[in-house]
C-alpha cells in the first residue's frame, strides 16, 4: 500500500487568510455553501492532523448538525497535536498526541494510502519544517478579510517551493505539491 500524502487543505481569503482575527470563523458559514468540491475531497481523506488551537478553536456550525470538520461529515480518525492534551478529552476516534512526528506517523497508517488533511496553519508550518508536507490545496473564498490568521506565515519570511498538481485531484480548488 503507498504512503499515506499528507496534504494541507483549506479555505482562505481572497487576502490569504484561513481564519479571521482571533481564529474567527464566522465569515466561512456565509461562502460554506458554494463549496462543492468540500464533499468531493471528503471521499478521499482517510485521516485528520490537526492543532489544538483549531481543534478547540471557533467553529462557524457550533451547535448545529454541521459543527465539526468537513460540516459536521467527518467520522474518521482525527490526531490532535497539543503540548498540553485536556485530561478528559473523550472524543470519538480522537486521539491528542505532543510528539508532531508520532502524530504524523500515526495519521499516515491510520489514511491507509489516503490524504491525511492537516487543519491548522501552525501544524502546517511545522509539517513543512520536517520535510513532512507533501501537497497544499485551497478553496478560495471571494472575501477580503484583512487580517487574521494567514494560510503560510513564517517571521521573517521563508520561501516553499510548490508545482501545481495538474489535474487537480478536486475541482474547484488550487492544488500545489511541495517541491
Amino acid at each position: 500500500m503507498a504512503q499515506s500524502t499528507l496534504l494541507y487543505a483549506a479555505s482562505m481569503s481572497l487576502d490569504g487568510f484561513i481564519a479571521g482575527p482571533q481564529g474567527d470563523m464566522q465569515w466561512l458559514a456565509r461562502h460554506a455553501a458554494r463549496a462543492p468540491e468540500t464533499g468531493d475531497l471528503l471521499a478521499q481523506v482517510g485521516a485528520l492532523l490537526i492543532g489544538r488551537r483549531t481543534f478547540f478553536g471557533d467553529d462557524p456550525n457550533a451547535g448545529t448538525e454541521a459543527e465539526g470538520a468537513f460540516g459536521g461529515q467527518w467520522e474518521g480518525p482525527a490526531f490532535v497535536v497539543s503540548h498540553d492534551p485536556p485530561a478528559d478529552a473523550a472524543v470519538a476516534h480522537t486521539t491528542f498526541l505532543d510528539d508532531l512526528p508520532a502524530a504524523i506517523a500515526q495519521a499516515r497508517e491510520a489514511a491507509a494510502g489516503r490524504y491525511v488533511n492537516v487543519l491548522g496553519a501552525e501544524v502546517a508550518r511545522r509539517c513543512l519544517e520536517l520535510g513532512e508536507l507533501d501537497e497544499v490545496a485551497m478553496h478560495v473564498v471571494p472575501v477580503l478579510l484583512g487580517d487574521g490568521t494567514p494560510v503560510y506565515g513564517v517571521p521573517g519570511g521563508a520561501e516553499v517551493a510548490l508545482e501545481p498538481v495538474d489535474p487537480s485531484p478536486v475541482g474547484g480548488m488550487l492544488w500545489f505539491r511541495v517541491v
